[in-house]
This record gives C-alpha cells, structure tokens and sequence, in this order.
C-alpha cells in the first residue's frame, strides 16, 4: 500500500464520519489523540476504579441478622427464639484519618494517570516530528528527481548530437535509480510512523502533512529551566504525592490500637413471654494490628527515598538536556541551508552551460545533498529534546 493510498483511506473515512477532513497541526493532532487514544481511555477507567476501591476502605461493616429458633421435650412447636441485630462500627477517629489518607490516595492515582497521558502525548508528539522530517526528506528528494529527470533531457539530447558521453547519461540514470530507493524507503518510513500515529488516535482518521518544524528557541539560562522543570515535573509531583499519602497511612495506622464497637438489638420469645434489649459490645485489636504501624513507616521510607531519587535523576536530566540542547543549537547554526541550496543552483547552471562535466556535478552536489540531509537529521534531534524538555507543558 502505498502513501497516496493510505491519504485516500483517511479521507474516506472522513466522508463515512461525516466529518471534512483537513490538514491539522501538531496541537490539533495531540488533541485528538487524547481524545481517541485506547490507552488513555483504559487508564481513565483504572484510575476511576481504583479511586471508588479508595472510597470503599472508609465504608461501614455490614449489619448482622442472627435468629435463632429453641425447642424443648413437651413442647409443641417452637419453645422459644432469639433475634439480634448488630451493626459494628470503628472509633470514630479513624474515619476521619482514613477520609484524609483516602483522598491523597486518589491524588496519587490522579497523578499517575496524568503521568501516563503525558507519556502517550510525548509519543504522539515525537510521532509528528518525525513525520515532518520524513516530509522535509521527501522534498528534497523530489528536488532532486526533478534534477536529474531535467539533466537526462538535456544530456539525451546532447548525446544524440555528439555533445556527450554515455558515461555522462547513465551516470544520470544512476542517480534516478538512487533518488527512487531512497524516496521508497522514505515513503516506507513515513507510513509506519502515520499507522503508528493512526493506531495511538484509536485509528480515528487523522491527515498531518506539515513540512516545518515549530518554533522553539533554546533556553538561554539554565535556571530558569531548572526551576520550571523542578516546579511542574509530573513525575516529580506524583512520587512527591505517594510520600504524603504514606505518611498520612502512618498516622491511620497509629489508631489502630482504638476498639471497634458494636451495638443492636436483641428480641427474646419464649412460653409468651417477650423481651427486648440492646446489645453494646467491642473488639480490641490485640491481634490484627501487629506490625501494621511498622509496615507503614517502612513504607513511608520507601516512598521518601523514592522521592530522593526522582529528583536526582529529574535534576540530572535536566543538566544533561540543557549541555544537549546548547550543544545541538550551535551545530544547527554552522549550516548556512540557503549557501547550500545556492550551491546546488550554480552546479546546476555551469553544468547546462558546460563549465562543469555532469561527473563533477555530482561529486560536489552529493556532498551538498549530504550536508542538508544531515542537518535535517540534527533539526529532527533538536526538535524532539526540545519536546522531550517542554513535556510538562503537555
């Protein structure tokens, strides 16, 4: 299947949608992807469920309904019976803790899902990237097509007259054979990433075909960066969130030693005589609370320690994206594009005007060919650590 193929796809489903299609950015295509995207929509109703399995450790016990029938020799039927009615509940203190655990236990499920929608986006968005250095590498093959496409009419010609060699011709035919194998790699390239695209959009249609990349400057001072990252990390927010949820089950866990208490109703019949009364009663925690405070404390280490070492890392991934940023930007700026594409233009005109053999045209334009492709390359790795550095910003 090839790319124009997949285009007339996508804009079939667009008619069947009932929806025009139309070219979008960057923003609109992160957009739709968090919309339609099967991952982001599994981990809503995850993080959805696991904040009601939240809510549900605060619930009541259920009540209790016990009733007991009594017989006795020389007696008829039913001698007497027994009706009791319990609810238990916990002192009520620990309702109060736990409804405050419980909700920085949800903020940590919260967190985590944002953190998992920041990670889809960045794939996405690093998807669109390489989608628009595959455009800019397909444009410049088909400059180059065109060249050599002109260059063999006009070579052809001179051969018929004299005025060139074969050598010459298939020399240029060389060349449309290479400009084909690279455009069907290109083409082959740039329809894994648009179904890799497609697949994270719910395989919603979607038509992306930007041939430039956004403006982003590199950041001049590194703390200014540092302190933005430091402020907005999502993974730095989430472990920050686990170690004040542990912390708060330490203090749920320091109740445990408070009884629970049980109060009901109890009915007696017997001969025809009837009762009522109620039941009080309670439960010390001898037994089902060893060790529990412990295991929250080591909890909360682990959740501290956690916290210590996501921002060592976020600190030193910032220096290092920072040293490559700075890096990247001052290799972009030795390539002057317009000097190279002026370059390609003289070649072009001394070798129509016979100043210049197509052999030589093609040694000095192939390094000119090269010197672009490269810096698309390094445009492409500027642009995606530059998302990679902005990702909170998601």
């Amino acid at each position: 299947m090839n790319i124009k193929k997949i285009y007339w796809i996508l804009a079939l489903g667009g008619v069947l949608t009932g929806a025009p299609l139309h070219a979008q950015t960057i923003e609109a295509v992160l957009r739709s992807v968090e919309q339609n995207n099967k991952e982001l929509q599994a981990g809503q109703y995850a993080a959805e469920a696991g904040k009601m399995e939240v809510q549900t450790q605060n619930n009541l016990e259920d009540p209790s309904v016990e009733y007991s029938p009594f017989y006795a020799d020389g007696v008829t039927g039913m001698a007497s019976s027994e009706l009791v009615v319990k609810q238990g509940f916990e002192f009520p203190t620990r309702y109060v803790a736990r409804r405050s655990s419980g909700k920085l236990q949800q903020e940590v499920i919260d967190r985590q899902h944002r953190l998992l929608r920041q990670d889809v986006l960045l794939r996405a968005k690093n998807l669109c990237l390489d989608l628009i250095g595959l455009n800019q590498e397909r444009l410049l093959l088909e400059e180059r097509r065109k060249n050599a496409d002109e260059l063999l009419v006009l070579f052809e010609k001179r051969l018929s007259e004299g005025d060139a060699s074969a050598l010459e011709v298939n020399k240029i035919k060389m060349e449309r054979m290479n400009v084909q194998t690279e455009a069907a790699q290109n083409a082959a390239a740039h329809r894994t990433a648009l179904q890799q695209l497609l697949a994270m959009n719910g395989n919603q249609p979607l038509e992306f075909d930007e041939t430039s990349y956004p403006n982003v400057p590199p950041v001049a001072d590194y703390n200014t960066l540092y302190d933005e990252v430091i402020a907005s990390d999502v993974a730095l927010q989430t472990a920050d969130a686990q170690v004040r949820a542990a912390e708060k089950e330490v203090s749920v866990n320091k109740q445990n030693w408070l009884p629970s208490i049980e109060v009901g109703y109890r009915r007696n019949t017997s001969m025809g005589e009837k009762s009522n009364g109620f039941l009080i009663g309670g439960s010390l925690p001898l037994f089902s609370n060893r060790k529990k405070l412990k295991i929250a404390r080591a909890q909360a280490s682990s959740a501290r320690m956690q916290l210590d070492n996501t921002r060592l890392q976020v600190e030193a991934q910032v220096q290092g994206k920072f040293n490559e940023m700075t890096q990247l930007h001052e290799a972009m700026q030795a390539y002057d594009i317009r000097l190279m594409h002026q370059t390609l233009r003289m070649l072009r005109d001394a070798v129509e005007a016979g100043q210049l053999s197509i052999i030589e045209f093609y040694v000095e334009a192939e390094n000119v060919y090269q010197n672009l492709q490269a810096y698309n390359k390094l445009e492409n790795q500027y642009q995606k650590l530059m998302a990679e550095i902005y990702k909170n910003r998601l």
